[in-house]
């Protein structure tokens, strides 16, 4: 990945991001890493990580430093990170999940602490190269070992969120953190903002208040003589066609 970044001699900084959104050409497996995106992140993000965006996000930035790491080491470089990711979400996923019982093209049933086992399996059946699937779990055993096994082996929990990644989160406005540092911006994902005003209300008009010494009857004839005239574009008299205004006797 450091390779790519100084391709030709020019810094080419937005690599070191871009190359995550690659999941292979369109394909079966590419629509397959899709797929556990939308079932196992989603699954991740309202489960273990609910009401815990910031977590959830530092998950994902933890996941991509660790595997850019590993890319700076020649016998471990890989143009393309995308797959490694997606292996990183479903080894977090068995993990927290491991008695849930899935199903493989409903052929095989286990449980999910054996998926990305199992996912592994059929990369090697189908022929798609190992390496970034091995980096992915490798990144996710990291990240599950020292927030998770560590602190319950009685190791002390230092691996936390950092407060830019809270900030940040606030600053979107979207998901909720709770004990957050931060609260989120109101104003967030608000494009546009004014008055509104109901087109069969008043339109604005203020009600001025009755004048004192009036009679509460009066006042209430004219609250409802000037409800009524709300609305009404044009005002006029009406005649019925079938009488006769000007006969004479």
């Amino acid at each position: 990945m450091i390779f790519l970044v100084l391709t030709d001699g020019f810094l080419q900084i937005w690599r070191l991001i871009t190359n995550f959104f690659f999941l292979g050409p369109f394909s079966f497996p590419f629509a397959f890493r899709l797929i556990i995106i939308a079932k196992y992140g989603v699954s991740l993000e309202r489960g273990p990580f609910d009401q815990r965006t910031a977590d959830f996000v530092w998950m994902l930035f933890f996941g991509a430093l660790s595997l850019l790491g590993m890319a700076a080491v020649p016998v471990l470089w890989s143009p393309f990170m995308g797959v490694s990711l997606v292996f990183m979400i479903v080894y977090i996923w068995g993990r927290e999940f491991p008695n849930a019982r899935i199903s493989i093209y409903g052929l095989v049933s286990l449980k999910g602490f054996y998926l990305p086992w199992a996912m592994l399996a059929l990369d090697l059946i189908f022929g798609n190269p190992l390496k970034p699937d091995i980096l992915g779990i490798v990144a996710g055993h990291i990240y599950y070992f020292l927030t998770v096994l560590h602190p319950l082996a009685g190791g002390k929990y230092v691996f936390k969120t950092p407060r830019f990644v809270h900030k940040l989160v606030a600053f979107w406005g979207e998901g909720k953190q709770l004990n957050s540092p931060f609260q989120s911006d109101p104003s967030a994902g608000v494009a546009f903002r004014g008055r509104s005003y109901r087109l069969s209300g008043g339109g604005g008009r203020r009600q001025t208040p009755p004048a004192t010494g009036g009679s509460p009857a009066a006042t209430t004839g004219e609250q409802q003589q000037g409800n009524a005239a709300e609305g009404i574009a044009f005002r006029g008299r009406s005649y019925r066609l079938d009488t006769h205004t000007n006969a004479s006797t």
